[in-house]
Order: structure tokens, then sequence, then C-alpha cells
């Protein structure tokens, strides 16, 4: 098993991104894209629409092929390579996209046996049942979500039971693509909550991609930020407030990113108080 890349900083980067170009037509949407993300952080993706945010995860997993660059996960390239070749990579990540895309005729439960099945074929159909009730519980539902049918779910259940999915194989690696998109103020930090507790349980390294700062403020180590095609900075959301780019600026200290902010200095003292 190869071993992931050590950065200058002493820090591992499970996931590094050089030179990536990727392009529809005459499209070019990312060029010269380089990103690292360290083991054990939880990264926020940040950017504007059409920044190719999703591309960018899609690349990463092999979902997208790119015209230039490398891409290594876990010490391992993964461009220009067949799906044999890196389906041990594969086992080690997770993903949940946009809207959980649960399979619809699927319940829930089938719906998490999914990639067990996948990848390990001859397992005994009362362990697969009983791995995908572990993980439906372990993401917040309730024991009798299971043998429920996606349009049986709140927009927030088929969220947690589309992570529930993404947790499965036991993964190091978790992408997560806008998940607390299209949930209540509520909801959406039961999320966040959620999400942090599960990295630090399970010694998750998080690649978040989020229009939500609540999300950012809450739970992300750092934040990487798309414009101009690549990834213009990537740090703290102090060290991104120090920079001078109109958008970086216009993002975190525009009206939103103010309340974001109250709310998050706000958050600690209202826990005490509780």
């Amino acid at each position: 098993m190869s071993t992931s890349p050590v950065l200058p900083d002493g820090e591992e980067a499970i996931v590094c991104v050089r030179g990536l170009k990727n392009a529809f037509g005459e499209q070019v949407v990312h060029e010269s894209l380089d990103l690292d993300v360290r083991r054990g952080e939880i990264l926020g993706v940040v950017g504007g629409s059409g920044t190719g945010k999703s591309v960018l995860m899609r690349s990463i997993i092999g979902l997208q092929t790119p015209v230039e660059g490398d891409i290594q996960v876990f010490g391992e390239p993964t461009t220009d390579r067949s799906d044999a070749d890196t389906i041990e990579i594969r086992k080690r990540w997770g993903v949940l996209f946009q809207g959980g895309a649960l399979f619809s005729t699927l319940t829930v439960s089938e719906n998490v046996q999914v990639p067990l099945k996948e990848f390990y074929p001859r397992l005994d159909p009362a362990l697969l049942a009983e791995i995908a009730n572990y993980k439906v519980v372990m993401t917040g539902l309730p024991a009798d979500a299971g043998p429920k049918y996606p349009s049986e779910l709140s927009g927030g259940m088929k969220k947690r039971a589309g992570l529930a999915r993404s947790l499965a194989l036991d993964p190091e690696l978790l992408f997560l693509d806008e998940p607390t998109a299209g949930l209540d103020p509520i909801g959406a930090a039961a999320f966040d909550e959620l999400t942090k507790s599960l990295q630090r349980s399970l010694g998750l390294t998080v690649f978040l991609i989020t229009h939500d700062l609540d999300t950012l403020y809450a739970i992300c180590d750092r934040v990487a930020v798309l414009a101009d095609k690549r990834v213009i900075a990537v740090g703290t959301i102090d060290e991104l407030l120090a920079l001078d780019h109109p958008w970086i600026q216009e993002y975190f200290n525009g009206p939103r990113g103010r309340a974001a902010v109250g709310s998050a200095q706000a958050k600690p003292a209202l826990q005490e108080a509780r």
C-alpha cells in the first residue's frame, strides 16, 4: 500500500491534485488547479456558481476525466487508470451526492447495502442487513427507517440515508456535496453536528462542498476557494479574511457572512448558558 505524501508543514496529504484542467468543449472549467487535502481535516470547498466545485470532486473520485493533471489519493495515482486498478482505493472513500442520490426503487437498507454488494458480493444477506441497520442508526435515523423507501422520507432523512450509504464500507475519506442544501436552519445545524461527530469518532477526512457559511464556521478546519478556474486560496477563515481578493471579501464580509460570524460567536455562549 502506497504512503500518502507529506507536505512541507509535516501534514499528510490524503488527496493531492496538481495541474488539473477540466474542459467541456471550449468551456474551460479548471486550469492549473492545485489542491491538497490533509488527513483528519474537514476541508470546505467554496466558489461561485460555475466554478466547478462538483466537477473537482468528480475528478478526484474518477467520474470526470480531466484533460490534464495528476490526482493522487492515499498516495496512489487515480488518473488514466482502469476501475480494476483503483478498486482498492475506491473502497477507502465514501460519497454523499447532492440530494442523497438514493435509488428510488430500493429501501433505505437496500440502498446502504449497494456498495457492500458491489465490493463484497459473497457477504451473507443477514450480515448485509445487520451492517445496513447499524449504519442507518449511526446517522441518526430511527431503526424503522431501514424498510422505508426514499419517497417516504423527509429531505433531511434522505440526506442521512445517503450519508449512511456513504459510510457502508467504513471509509477513511468522505466526500460531501452540498449536504445541507435545502434543509431548514435547524436541520442544517443538526447535520453539521452529525458530520463533526462522525469525523471525530471515525477519524474521517472530509472533503465538503458547500455554500452554507454557517457550516464553514461551525465545522471546517480549512476552506479552499475556487475562482478564476483554480484554487486561489486555502486556509482558515481568519486567514482568508486577511486576503484582498474581491470575491473572498464579498463572500465572507457580505451580509450573510456577517450574520454567520455573529451566529458562530453566539453559539458558545448559548451552549454555556444551557
